[in-house]
């Protein structure tokens, strides 16, 4: 069992984009947060706050600005944020957060037949907690990941609707991931 199954209370993850919606995610019912806004001088702060409401949060390395994505950034992130995890679409940076004790989940983008090979085999070298397909608009394909790795799937990217929140998670998705404040609740 991977231990992000044991996290997920809310089956819908906010993603945050804007610094102006972290009180809107921190007052909303899910409970964990993809913080993808930030910066060197206030992540820390941001994180902080999510964290003391109870709620856990991923750093998406890619967004952060100041931080760099690679190993020395993961590093800093893991010694004085201390999220929850992180988000990348970089697979050895999954793998150093995974060595430096946070949780890491592995974005991929599933553009076509080939992207979706490809992705099975980049999860099995890094070996993240879970796995984000992105766009999370696509049931047929969500069914198929999980099919095919034993790693949970987290839906997101082009998801506007509850119903489509629903279908992410009747094809097999752990949780779905929605930048849409209205569907946090």
């Amino acid at each position: 069992m991977y231990p992000i199954v044991d996290l997920v209370e809310h089956q819908t993850i906010a993603a945050v984009q804007a610094e102006a919606d972290v009180d809107d995610a921190i007052n909303s019912d899910v409970n964990i947060v993809f913080l993808l806004t930030g910066s060197i001088f206030n992540v820390k702060e941001l994180v902080d706050r999510i964290k003391q409401a109870g709620k856990c949060v991923f750093l998406h390395m890619e967004f952060i600005e100041g931080i760099a994505p690679d190993k020395s950034g993961v590093a800093y992130v893991a010694q004085y944020i201390a999220p929850t995890g992180i988000i990348s679409t970089r697979s050895n940076l999954i793998r150093v957060a995974k060595e430096m004790g946070l949780m890491a989940i592995q974005r991929i983008f599933l553009i076509d037949r080939n992207a979706v090979i490809k992705g099975i085999k980049v999860v099995e070298q890094s070996m993240p907690d879970a796995v984000e397909v992105m766009p999370g608009v696509m049931p047929r394909v969500i069914r198929e990941m999980t099919d095919l790795t034993p790693l949970p799937i987290i839906a997101g990217g082009l998801v506007g609707t509850k119903q489509e929140i629903d279908d992410a998670l009747a094809a097999g998705a752990l949780a779905v991931s929605v930048g849409t404040k209205e569907l946090w609740y």
